[in-house]
């Protein structure tokens, strides 16, 4: 059977919605896999104009129906889970942990810690098995690539990604940072 290009342009799985999510997926694994090489303050930065990007990207995402899900593959290894961590845990210092109050549980005034390294490790994680995932030559490995990426999105890093933001927003923006934060806008 012959694939037409026409055909190719018309699947989900090659939109531009799907080539979009992932560049900045891309670009999000590659700079935490060099982020021992920047300053706390240019991580954070970052993080804060990438994290919406990726969040309206997988918001994005075409529903994907599988044929065949036998092409989940999982590339990112403990040891590579925990450099990123460890980096970023580092770069945070005492600002990665954080509290907030989750919805979903029984208690919704009970305060619920977390780390902005795991938070930000774990997305990507998820972003890095996407990218992974996608290079693939087969089609059916792009599907499910896509089709874990918009799942994850769902129950998983999209929850992550919003939290984690929230708190970044407060590091960045609460009085004791407003002077550097505001030399850096006027630097723009």
């Amino acid at each position: 059977m012959e694939i037409k290009e026409n055909d190719v342009l018309k699947d989900p799985v090659y939109s531009k919605t799907v080539l979009e999510m992932l560049t900045v997926a891309n670009e999000y694994c590659l700079f935490l896999e060099k982020a021992e090489s920047y300053d706390r303050q240019d991580i954070m930065l970052f993080l804060q104009k990438i994290c919406p990007l990726i969040y309206i990207k997988a918001s994005l995402l075409p529903v994907i129906e599988l044929n065949d899900e036998g092409a989940a593959e999982h590339f990112v290894t403990e040891e590579e889970w925990e450099g990123v961590f460890n980096t970023l845990h580092l770069k945070f210092g005492e600002d990665d942990l954080y509290y907030f109050i989750d919805p979903h549980e029984r208690s919704h005034t009970d305060p619920v810690k977390s780390s902005l390294a795991e938070n930000f490790t774990d997305i990507y994680q998820d972003m890095k098995e996407f990218v992974l995932l996608y290079q693939k030559p087969r089609k059916v490995s792009k599907e499910f690539a896509v089709y874990e990426c918009k799942q994850l999105f769902e129950t998983r890093y999209g929850f992550r990604l919003v939290r984690a933001h929230s708190a970044l927003h407060y590091l960045l923006n609460k009085e004791g940072d407003k002077g550097e934060f505001q030399d850096f806008l006027e630097m723009l």
